[in-house]
């Protein structure tokens, strides 16, 4: 990759490198073996990022670049993190301070990266009370909130939804626990109002991952990518289909 060039952002704190800026995940497409691998179209690797902005600036994804080509180093980079809260009767998205400057400065922090060809998506991760993706107890509860998430998505010009399901302490404030069929409800009513267009992803831990039954959905073609959440070695995640 290209060195990165210097510019007045926000926040410069990780500029030096990647590594510092933000947490890196790679997602491959799952090859096939024997003759069937002789004919297999080349598997293109997706690297994405997860960019802490509360503390880093996402506008630095925009500097990596690929040496020969001059293209985007970065696949997709994930505003991490808006939050999954709960307000004592349902769930709602929450944006901290950080993540909301981010979203709304679309123009110098969201735009530049997209120009390049990296997609960004908003990260969206538990909270300590309670609210997450694996315990809606109806389609409709979920549907509620996919289309505050598809809201976001339209609103900021976003690429799509990232996943996390850590931190979400299920059981707290009387919420109920983790059911198989909450994530594929949350996961489906989200594609069918973004279209096909948009990324629907999964970092693969906690409930939303293990929890799941992703049989019960249709895991194909709802949800793009989901990611290995334990580097720096690899386990390519189980999802039906994918």
């Amino acid at each position: 990759m290209s060195q990165p060039t210097v510019r007045n952002h926000r926040v410069r704190r990780g500029i030096a490198g990647l590594g510092v800026l933000a947490t890196a995940a790679a997602g491959l497409l799952v090859g096939t073996s024997g003759a069937a691998a002789e004919t297999a179209e080349p598997v293109d690797p997706q690297l994405a990022v997860y960019v802490e902005v509360n503390s880093n600036d996402l506008a630095n994804v925009a500097d990596y670049t690929l040496a020969q080509s001059g293209e985007a180093a970065i696949d997709m980079a994930m505003i991490f993190a808006a939050n999954i809260n709960y307000d004592g009767e349902k769930a709602y998205l929450h944006f901290n301070e950080r993540v909301t400057e981010t979203l709304d400065d679309a123009e110098t922090q969201i735009r530049p990266v997209q120009e390049k060809g990296t997609k960004v998506l908003l990260s969206v991760l538990g909270n300590h009370q309670g609210a997450g993706f694996a315990n809606f107890t109806s389609y409709a509860q979920a549907d509620a909130f996919a289309a505050q998430l598809a809201d976001a998505v339209t609103t900021y010009g976003l690429d799509g939804i990232d996943f996390d399901d850590e931190w979400t302490e299920y059981g707290a404030n009387g919420t109920p626990q983790p059911n198989p069929q909450s994530f594929g409800w949350l996961a489906t009513a989200l594609r069918d109002r973004l279209g096909p267009d948009k990324i629907i992803s999964l970092y693969a831990i906690g409930p939303s991952y293990t929890t799941t039954d992703f049989t019960l959905f249709d895991a194909a073609n709802v949800p793009d990518y989901a990611w290995n959440p334990y580097y720096p070695t690899y386990d390519a995640p189980t999802v039906t289909g994918l």
